[in-house]
């Protein structure tokens, strides 16, 4: 069996956590803290960041950061995962979901200056499969209606907005605030942790607050102050030390695990580009302003039956391939709160799209295997 997914390891992992443990220095916030934070400030430009336990703490620290309170409007997309929402449903947040684009799977964003009201406190784009959303636009809407950003980019590490001016900016440098997933479906992976990067300088002082469970502990040990004690709302974001030193291992090699996912999603396009229009399947598209950072190799089908067939048959064949999200506003918890819009796309990638089998080890052989097998099973569901 191909699986879906499977971790990489560098193989300095074990000797870093070694490392760790034998400075006494377990509960976080120490040297391998700082080096994956000053990684992240220095390599992609961001003011502030801190290391949090998921990129669920990283949004929930975000939602506190900039005062959601009950009543309060927060814009995302409706194909997201459901921590994008409840960061700030915690918070007391009425949620307005967007519909996704027709070319990608990311949010409309012609679609949002319509939702704007004057209860929307903040827009959240999420920047599916490392894609970036028109951060231009997203940013002019929020100046204008003085609304905050907070990228959700879980999936977006080490990908790129070229902005109208011509400008490459990192995803996650552009909006106020911005998150950052390790889980160990990402990229870059410490089993499971996040990241808060903080862009606007009003912000972070009271992030290190929040991040230290509410008190100015940060600041004491930095020697600003002669005591910490408890000055604000917080709870425990940090993670520990043994997280943070399995991430070091994985952000040295970064350029490493970068180039070989583009290598690999590269050659499944090369094998799909050309000879799935011809079954009604689109190849995932990647608009003009932005990067591709290689998280993942979707395709559309062309109805719900079409992708059914093809998830059985490639779990029959041996490999291992998966549908993503589910519409939130149709959710459970949620459809009975949603306004009623019709949020077409969303359902559409939420009844068509697959996702491949995608992580550094595949092999060419696989990939090809994997490509052949998914174009035998289309040709067989046409006859």
């Amino acid at each position: 069996m191909i699986p879906f997914n499977k971790p990489y390891i560098t193989g300095k992992e074990l000797a870093y956590i070694e490392d760790a443990v034998a400075s006494g220095k377990l509960s976080g916030n120490g040297k391998y803290t700082r080096l994956a934070q000053t990684f992240f400030e220095e390599k992609y430009q961001i003011k502030k960041t801190l290391l949090t336990t998921s990129c669920t703490d990283a949004l929930e620290m975000a939602a506190i950061l900039i005062g959601i309170e009950p009543g309060d409007e927060v814009i995302i997309p409706s194909y997201t995962f459901v921590s994008t929402a409840n960061a700030f449903v915690l918070r007391g947040a009425k949620i307005v979901f967007a519909d996704s684009r027709s070319d990608h799977p990311g949010v409309d964003e012609e679609s949002l200056k319509s939702l704007i009201t004057d209860k929307t406190k903040a827009i959240v784009p999420v920047h599916y499969a490392g894609v970036a959303c028109d951060m231009d636009m997203i940013m002019d809407l929020a100046s204008e209606h003085n609304l905050f950003v907070i990228e959700d980019a879980a999936q977006a590490v080490d990908s790129y907005y070229t902005s109208r001016s011509g400008k490459k900016l990192p995803l996650g440098s552009i909006g106020h605030l911005a998150t950052f997933s390790f889980h160990e479906t990402k990229n870059i992976s410490s089993g499971e942790g996040g990241l808060l990067a903080i862009n606007d300088e009003q912000f972070v002082h009271r992030a290190e607050i929040i991040w230290e469970k509410g008190t100015n502990r940060a600041s004491f040990f930095r020697g600003e102050i002669n005591k910490y004690g408890w000055v604000d709302i917080g709870s425990s974001f940090l993670p520990s030390e043994i997280t943070a030193a399995f991430l070091w291992a994985q952000l040295e090699h970064l350029s490493e695990i970068q180039l070989k996912r583009i290598l690999i999603w590269n050659r499944y396009n090369a094998h799909f580009s050309q000879k799935l229009e011809s079954f009604g399947v689109q190849c995932p598209k990647i608009p003009s302003y932005a990067d591709n950072n290689a998280h993942m190799y979707y395709i559309i089908t062309k109805d719900g039956r079409q992708r059914d067939f093809i998830l059985k048959r490639m779990k029959e064949s041996g490999i291992l391939a998966v549908f993503h999200y589910l519409s939130l506003h149709k959710s459970e918890y949620f459809h009975n709160c949603h306004d009623g819009r019709d949020l077409a796309f969303s359902d559409l990638y939420s009844d068509r799209l697959i996702r491949l089998p995608f992580f550094i080890e595949l092999t060419v052989e696989q990939v090809d295997q994997i490509s052949q097998t998914l174009l035998d099973i289309l040709a067989e569901y046409e006859n």
